[in-house]
């Protein structure tokens, strides 16, 4: 009897040291009684390496107004004050200072442009003030000599004359240098930063120092600078270094890339919606790598007009915080809350949910496990084309299958009685527990 009960507790405890996969032959397959009385389970392990493996990513449940929720696709754009243009006011040969895709500050120089206008302006006050000199000396020569024939008491009619026209002269030229000089002062401010304090024509004649010698302000100028007024970044250079360019051509672009938008077309049905909804959302499209639960609070503007074609109304959307994906031409989703009043469920995105058979299940991380994932048939309620709405099986905290779970759906497929647990190999291949 002894030997007997011996045997029997051997056989039973066999089953249980046999466990992973074991690549001898040397032991016998367990018998179909005992297999029969193993408990199913439900859950898969998955070691990190088999995650990397098969690309497997997880998100997290979510509280959410999901049947309260309108979604609809669109992309972001520029706003329409995003673009700024540099255009040349001179003709001249320019020098960029800036490349394409540079990020530029208010004060950054952007081109240095020299001008063949500029030479001839400031020839032009350079003749001005020469014979403004040379007249100036003339006529208080004349001057003089009147002068001291009045004190001889003698009168001379034609100097009387001759004075008379170079006092004219003076004025004449006086007129003209200072044309010259408000032509000057013009261009200075016009290709200045808009925070400069400007100069003034005056200034222009202001001696300074330059080495052993002093000359006026405006000969010190030789080239231009032209500043950013925005930050941003360089979009296009329109011309090449060292182009020759004409009056008003355009030299750079730049755009403020966090200055953008999102556009989207709703249905005119949905209008009321749109102008009375409590709360708006911008998310985005799900792809690897990305942070599903992400999404940005937008403040809501709907257009002037519907397209009485299509029954569609334009919404533009401001997203409220910066994030990666916001860029312009990228495609996301305006999320718009219907109703403030309606309930907060769990959620969970409707990517994790897959169908087996007649069934539709996901597969939430083990709490207790990060190595592990408990397969769930899904008790689901109402779903807006992203979310879905989980009523049992999962808490706020919990983590379900994104990226992978319909590979899990194969490993785990059910047909027939209830398929046991297993594991992964580093390969990704799966072995059911009874392996």
């Amino acid at each position: 009897m002894k030997h007997l009960s011996l045997w029997a507790a051997l056989t039973l405890s066999l089953p249980l040291l046999m466990t992973g996969c074991d690549s001898g032959t040397s032991s016998s397959p367990p018998s179909t009684e005992h297999e029969a009385s193993e408990t199913p389970t439900n859950r898969v392990e998955l070691p990190p390496s088999v995650r990397n493996n098969l690309g497997i990513t997880f998100a997290g449940v979510e509280r959410r107004r999901v049947a309260a929720t309108i979604r609809v696709p669109g992309s972001f754009e520029l706003q329409p004050r995003a673009t700024k243009e540099y255009h040349t006011l001179l003709d001249g040969q320019v020098e960029l200072a800036v490349d394409h895709l540079e990020r530029v500050e208010p004060g950054t120089v952007l081109y240095r442009i020299s001008s063949w206008e500029w030479l001839e302006i400031k020839s032009r006050i350079d003749q001005a003030v020469a014979l403004l000199e040379y007249k100036r000396r003339r006529s208080e020569t004349a001057a003089k000599r009147l002068a001291a024939l009045r004190e001889a008491n003698f009168q001379r009619a034609d100097l009387e004359m001759e004075s008379d026209e170079l006092r004219g002269d003076v004025e004449k030229h006086e007129a003209e240098l200072q044309l010259a000089l408000d032509r000057a002062a013009l261009v200075i401010n016009l290709n200045a930063s808009p925070d400069s304090p400007g100069i003034t024509p005056a200034n222009l004649l202001r001696e300074i120092e330059q080495g052993e010698e002093k000359v006026f302000y405006y000969q010190t100028i030789d080239t231009f600078e032209v500043k950013a007024t925005r930050a941003g970044v360089v979009e296009s250079l329109a011309v090449t270094d060292g182009a020759y360019v004409e009056k008003t051509d355009l030299i750079l672009t730049t755009i403020n890339p966090q200055s953008v938008r999102f556009r989207a077309l709703g249905l005119e049905g949905d209008l009321p919606t749109y102008r009375e909804s409590p709360a708006s959302r911008i998310a985005p499209l799900q792809a690897p790598g990305e942070n599903l639960n992400d999404a940005v609070d937008a403040n809501l503007d709907v257009g002037l007009a519907t397209d009485p074609a299509t029954r569609t109304v334009t919404l533009f959307a401001s997203p409220r915080e910066e994030r990666s994906w916001i860029r312009p031409g990228a495609s996301a989703f305006l999320e718009v809350d219907a109703d403030a009043t309606e309930g907060v469920v769990l959620a969970i995105p409707r990517s994790a949910v897959v169908k087996d058979g007649l069934s539709r299940i996901f597969f939430k991380r083990d709490p207790k496990n990060a190595n592990q994932v408990i397969r769930v048939e899904a008790d689901l309620g109402v779903d807006d084309g992203r979310w879905i709405e989980v009523k049992s099986e999962v808490g706020p905290n919990d983590e379900v299958v994104i990226d992978g779970a319909y590979e899990l759906k194969l490993a785990t497929a059910q047909s027939g009685p209830p398929q046991k647990g297993g594991h992964f190999h580093a390969d990704g291949t799966f072995h059911a527990e009874d392996h």
